[in-house]
């Protein structure tokens, strides 16, 4: 059972610069925080999204994730990929594959068709896996977050350590 709630910072947590956030600052249940700041994705020359209007998802130990909403998405390059997975706090969660000739051999994003209260604000955004496709805030290149699974946004702003690090099962 996970007992990290973000309402104190563990031992070895990284102590946050001026200008930067830690995950173990973060919330559980996660928090919905409205972004101003451009968001790009690239799939190569093609932009794939590019957007002011965000949102993050703040929860604890995870790197942000970044939800784009559907009028900033050419949904033209993307196209249904099979499978959902169910996040106990925004409900049911569908895949996106880039659109070619070929199937996609993964998904490079999701979205939630119907998100859960009160998440209600990301119904229909989509948030994009940054290891996958390339990912930007502010002309700052986003790393991923370690681990398939995981869409966890990595920027200059937000020190961890964060969930899929080698050793970080149990957390």
């Amino acid at each position: 059972m996970w007992e990290f709630s973000g309402r104190q910072r563990l031992p070895f947590a990284e102590t946050p610069a001026a200008g930067q956030e830690s995950v173990w600052d973060y919330p559980r249940p996660p928090k919905l925080v409205a972004d101003q700041r451009r968001v790009v994705v690239r799939f190569g020359e093609i932009t794939i999204a590019d957007s002011f209007e965000t949102y993050r998802v703040l929860e604890t130990a995870g790197p942000p994730t970044f939800y784009i909403p559907p009028k900033d998405v050419r949904v033209e390059f993307l196209q249904p990929f099979p499978g959902a997975s169910v996040c106990e706090w925004k409900g049911t969660a569908k895949y996106w594959g880039l659109k070619s000739l070929a199937p996609s051999r993964q998904a490079i994003g999701w979205s939630y068709p119907t998100a859960q209260s009160p998440y209600e604000p990301i119904t229909g955004y989509f948030s994009f896996y940054p290891g996958r496709i390339e990912c930007s805030v502010d002309n700052e290149r986003v790393r991923p977050q370690p681990g398939f699974f995981y869409g966890g946004w990595v920027t200059d702003e937000i020190v961890g350590p964060w969930k899929g690090e080698p050793g970080t099962e149990r957390w």
